[in-house]
């Protein structure tokens, strides 16, 4: 067969290519397809280009003038920090651009421990492990943890990271009705037949701006023998009294046993992620993580960076009380002028419309008007929920958030959203 199979490529040297040529030309067309289908629904995504530093006021490519950014994840503003900027400069000087390989091979330097250490003590928990994100976190985690002896209870709009981590293990999979307690509780009660029990949520759910009620997901779990996981991307660095998140706000500290979170918004904005929590699931993820096993250690620079976010912190919480003021500010000043706004006293601040299109033209009306904000509809949230997140830095100005707020009650009126 193997020399009729040469005899015959001799003889059709062309064949090859064609079936080649045919396969790319039906991947372009379903594509083609797929992207025409998203651009008929409205929900096509857009990417602006920035041409400056991350801050409150940004330049964008093709806009003249300084534009208002109320859509990044800069909760407090540390991104372009002079001090964070100097110790990202001074670690690159120190210890390199890149290690060039993996942790347990010879990727990790002083600094990598010494950031882990840091944020062990920042959440009051053993140890800690850092992984180049938190999507990179979530999937690393369940499938080291759990087996198919246990079983992971998630809520059902939990970010996609979550999700994806979950699929990857194999243990059984249970999906209970967001914020739910009752639907929780029953799921509990199904999953008492298996060895261990994880529940699984965000701390604040970056879509909505709401927050799970972890007193009562921590009484549930007690009760029914159940450890508690929590995401707190869009919590740690400004939740909480001083910033160590939704345990914090919320009292339960002490109760949630594992908590993954970013370095990525609040704490820098540049990059990577981390479990934090008991010692021995840290060393098992050392050992059995995949993402951490087969993945390049965090750049020195974005390390430094992290590390000064977290010292400045640790040093005062201004800035957080500074960002609940301006939060609370937007929120009021909206809701009185009529729009619906999700969530609550969350510095994610979701203007809720419905339509997909309605949605993405009002968020073009407002880049008009200078105020940089971002639509966001199905799939990335449920149809019919599309909605513009806006969100609130502490380094934003009450001038600035007043100006939003003018400009959307102007293009709410042109839209016909607002009488």
């Amino acid at each position: 067969m193997w020399s009729v199979g040469i005899f015959r490529a001799a003889r059709c040297p062309g064949l090859g290519g064609r079936r080649a040529h045919s396969a790319l030309a039906q991947l372009r067309g379903a594509a083609e397809r797929e992207l025409e289908a998203i651009r008929g629904a409205g929900t096509w995504k857009s990417e602006r280009v920035i041409t400056s530093r991350q801050g409150p006021h940004v330049h964008v490519d093709g806009i003249s003038g300084e534009i208002l950014n109320f859509c990044a994840n800069n909760y407090l503003g540390l991104s372009s920090h002079p001090e964070v900027i100097q110790a990202g400069l001074q670690a690159l000087k120190e210890f390199g651009a890149g290690l060039s390989s993996s942790r347990f091979i010879c990727g990790t330097q002083s600094i990598h421990r010494n950031l882990e250490a840091k944020i062990a003590r920042f959440h009051q928990r053993e140890e800690a492990i850092l992984y180049s994100s938190c999507f990179d976190a979530n999937a690393g985690l369940f499938e080291a943890l759990l087996t198919p002896d246990d079983a992971v209870l998630s809520d059902e709009l939990n970010h996609a990271s979550i999700i994806d981590g979950i699929r990857l293990c194999k243990a059984h999979k249970y999906r209970y009705r967001h914020l739910d307690m009752a639907d929780l509780e029953a799921k509990l009660r199904e999953a008492q037949k298996h060895r261990l029990r994880l529940v699984a949520t965000d701390g604040a759910f970056s879509m909505d701006g709401d927050i799970a009620p972890l007193p009562e997901i921590c009484r549930l779990a007690s009760r029914y023998g159940a450890l508690v996981f929590v995401d707190d991307c869009h919590a740690t660095g400004f939740l909480g009294p001083t910033g160590r998140g939704t345990d914090e706000l919320l009292g339960v500290m002490d109760q949630v046993t594992i908590i993954n979170s970013t370095l990525g918004k609040a704490l820098g904005g540049a990059s990577g992620g981390y479990t934090t929590g008991p010692g021995p699931l840290v060393a098992l993820l050392r050992q059995r993580s995949r993402p951490y096993v087969f993945s390049n250690s965090l750049p020195p620079a974005l390390v430094g960076c992290a590390s000064k976010a977290l010292d400045l912190l640790m040093d005062s919480n201004a800035i957080i009380q500074s960002m609940a003021a301006k939060t609370h500010r937007f929120r009021s000043k909206m809701e009185a002028a009529g729009f619906t706004i999700s969530g609550a006293n969350h510095p994610i601040c979701p203007v809720m419309l419905g339509d997909a299109q309605l949605a993405s033209q009002m968020a073009d009306d407002m880049l008009k008007r200078g105020i940089f904000v971002i639509a966001f509809s199905f799939p990335v949230v449920p149809k019919d929920k599309a909605r513009i997140r806006v969100q609130i830095s502490a380094t934003h100005s009450e001038e600035d958030i007043d100006r939003c707020v003018e400009a959307f009650v102007e293009v709410g009126r042109l839209r016909g959203v607002l009488s």
